[in-house]
């Protein structure tokens, strides 16, 4: 990582898709109160951002619980080096914790 240079551009422009998403739902929501939308359609948007901020939350601790193993893994096996393997064992487990997500989902409907 000696081109650290590289993850400043890369990390403005996250910060900025960031930016702009927060004020287009927070323009949106001030239409929709200044429109007198019903009381049904807030609530709805309400349930369904609270239904999508749970999920969120548990597809990144299912994931991020997923990697802790995964670099257990690769710590107990004593691979110090970054090889395909290494990758290939990270990769795999990150899969496995979004299929476990899904699966976790499903049954939670």
């Amino acid at each position: 990582m000696n081109n650290l240079e590289v993850l400043i551009p890369i990390t403005l422009f996250i910060c900025i898709v960031y930016a702009i998403k927060v004020v287009v739902d927070a323009r949106t929501r001030a239409k929709l109160i200044a429109n007198n939308a019903s009381e049904e359609l807030m609530q709805a948007m309400l349930v369904g951002e609270e239904h999508n901020r749970r999920h969120g939350s548990l597809r990144w601790g299912i994931v991020l619980t997923a990697l802790a193993i995964g670099f257990f893994v690769i710590e107990a096996a004593g691979w110090t080096e970054v090889t395909p393997g290494v990758v290939g064992v990270l990769l795999a487990v990150t899969g496995l914790g979004n299929l476990g997500f899904y699966l976790t989902s499903r049954k939670l409907r």
